[in-house]
């Protein structure tokens, strides 16, 4: 019926019109119903305007890299400043400190008190566990990982934001300048053929992977760095700035990450004072933390950077003492940069725990149960693998927070020391070498003496230094003397991995080799020595006896590509290389070399700094 329409409708929208609908609506409003539109009209511009406050707030100061609550704020945050004269602690600027710290309470990382008191069911499922696991870590690091704001104050001027480092003026002799050039054959090896992964096999020009982090190039940053080899450093920081990823979906090993990659990016942020490696390090140590999420306190072995679960080794349900006992400097140091008492309280109910559990005169067994938080009975006692970095670290600690008299960790350490004298300490019946055995099922002696314990000359030189009895002195120069022996009786002038020694006569020599311990794995425990014994005493025959053993390692492991470790230090004409490159040749072995042949014997000053056990340097800092 519309067909025959000869007129087009068109509506036509009157503003005037709507303008006054509106207004009667509103009059016929009541008073209460006005009011409320008011209200909540009003409010949301309020709420609006808070939000974008906050949100310019926290994207001018992202300091969002701590474990903290909404509630908690973060007054200040000492940060290390190293030059070549002293150890300045420096605090952060008012502006910067007083920022509040916000965080997603779903994605808090619990401090390590509530871990112990309200252990979590670990049942090491790493997919049904967590739905995100890196929920825990975004809201904390990843937001602002490349945006740590530090202010530090330069003690003669002021000047904001002026960041100091240490300098190193290069090889001053022949002797450095070939450790140098050991050095950058063996980066340029692994640059070629590895670069970013784990180790270098330089026969077969390829490489393996252990946990995916680029191992060689972190535990070499401060070697580089001390090394003054400035072309090679910039290439490895620059693989850290861009590359290196902490969120690898793999087990890791507690301890060998926190020597290495935490101890590494430590050492190179104090020594560099670039923020690139404290921001690492801390997101690091985040991840590293479930490790202690155990009923005892004493963590778990292995660890999944992303999942973040922990759990005993699959071999054992328990983990080596060393391992659980080695990790406290490096935590320490991080707690202390960023003045978080997190990871300091984790690592110090471990040592407290093992302080508190039954030994034999000061002597620990080589396993302890993370569940349980006891050692395993009748286990082995030992300075050797397993056990040598427990006594290690008892000292280095106590010298780390400041030689306080008579606290449990140097008493601890004293005790075993008297224990190694009265339970370990054998000599040899012809040639008079003192050597230190092991005590098999925590009772019977074993006169074997692992390569690992020749860090100990050096460990009881540099307690001595520091007040330790005569006692020490004369078995850290026996022990030396004994270490210096085992690779100058070999053929090759290399020590093997394990030495035995004569007992009561049944062998013919007074110090033997077993075939399946005659490999060489490119060890640093006694060129470690070596460098206290200089650097304490001042004496240059140590450096000779460094060299001599360092020719050695050019001639019997250089190889076109780099240098790999041997199967038999016993056959100079077949050595069978293994064809791997170990991390710490770089990070330890080749460092201690450079020290050990410097004209300056503070060229890391012992007072201010400690080694790690992977000989990356801490700084000493009172409590």
């Amino acid at each position: 019926m519309f067909e025959n329409k000869d007129y087009i409708a068109v509506n036509v929208f009157d503003d005037s019109v709507r303008k006054r609908s509106l207004k009667r609506q509103w009059n016929q409003l009541s008073r209460f119903q006005k009011n409320l539109v008011v209200v909540v009209v009003f409010g949301g511009i309020l709420l609006c305007g808070f939000l974008m406050y906050q949100r310019q707030l926290l994207k001018a100061n992202s300091l969002d890299v701590f474990s903290s609550t909404d509630e908690e704020h973060v007054k200040s945050i000492k940060t290390n400043i190293v030059d070549n004269d002293k150890i300045q602690i420096v605090p952060f600027k008012e502006d910067i400190s007083s920022v509040r710290m916000i965080q997603n309470e779903k994605n808090q990382l619990p401090i390590a008190d509530e871990w112990v008191q309200n252990p979590v069911d670990n049942t090491h499922d790493t997919k049904d566990s967590i739905d995100n696991p890196q929920d825990i870590i975004n809201s904390d690091i990843e937001t602002d990982k490349s945006e740590v704001k530090k202010d530090i104050i330069n003690e003669n001027d002021n000047e904001d934001t002026k960041t100091r480092s240490m300098s190193f003026k290069g090889p001053t002799n022949e002797r450095q300048q070939a450790v140098v050039n050991a050095m950058r054959h063996s980066w340029t090896g692994y640059k070629t053929f590895a670069f970013g992964h784990d180790n270098l096999k330089p026969i077969s020009q390829t490489y393996s992977d252990w946990f995916n982090l680029g191992l060689t190039i972190i535990d070499s940053l401060d070697t580089l760095y001390i090394m003054d080899m400035q072309e090679e450093y910039q290439e490895a920081k620059k693989w850290v700035e861009e590359s290196l990823k902490l969120d690898v979906n793999r087990d890791v090993n507690l301890f060998e990450v926190t020597i290495r990659v935490l101890g590494g990016l430590l050492s190179i942020y104090h020594l560099s004072g670039d923020e690139i490696y404290m921001t690492k390090a801390l997101e690091l140590g985040k991840r590293l933390m479930p490790s202690f999420d155990s009923t005892s306190g004493i963590p778990y072995s292995d660890v999944n950077l992303f999942s973040m679960q922990a759990h005993a080794p699959k071999w054992s349900p328990d983990s080596s003492t060393s391992e659980v006992t080695t990790i406290q400097l490096e935590f320490r140091d991080l707690s202390r940069i960023f003045n978080d008492p997190t990871f300091e309280n984790a690592i110090t109910r471990v040592s407290e725990k093992v302080h508190e559990l039954p030994k034999t005169d000061g002597l620990v067994p080589i396993f302890i149960n993370a569940n349980t938080g006891s050692f395993r009975s009748f286990s082995t006692i030992s300075l050797g693998a397993r056990g040598d970095s427990y006594y290690e670290y008892l000292l280095k600690q106590w010298l780390q927070v400041g030689k306080i008299p008579e606290h449990y960790l140097i008493e601890d350490y004293k005790e075993a020391i008297n224990g190694v004298i009265k339970h370990l300490r054998r000599k040899t019946p012809n040639e008079h070498h003192v050597y230190v055995g092991e005590l098999i099922s925590g009772k019977d002696f074993k006169p074997k003496m692992d390569h690992l314990t020749c860090y100990l000359p050096g460990t009881l030189l540099l307690g001595h230094k520091n007040g330790m009895p005569q006692s020490h002195f004369t078995l850290a120069n026996e022990l030396l003397e004994t270490c210096y022996q085992t690779y100058i009786k070999q053929p090759t002038g290399l020590a093997p991995e394990i030495t035995y020694f004569n007992l009561e006569g049944e062998s013919a020599t007074d110090i033997y080799v077993k075939a399946n311990d005659a490999h060489n794995l490119q060890r640093p425990e006694f060129i470690e020595s070596l460098y206290y014994f200089y650097v304490i005493t001042g004496n240059k025959t140590y450096q000779d006896m460094g060299y001599k053993i360092f020719e050695s390692f050019e001639k019997y492991t250089r190889v076109s590509h780099g240098y790999t470790s041997i199967s038999n230090v016993k056959t100079p004409n077949n050595v069978r290389p293994k064809d791997m490159m170990e991390t710490f040749w770089l990070g330890e072995t080749l460092k201690y070399f450079y020290l050990l042949f410097s004209d300056d014997r503070n060229e890391i000053d012992l007072d201010k700094f400690i080694f790690n056990t992977e000989a990356h340097v801490i700084p000493v800092r009172e409590n």
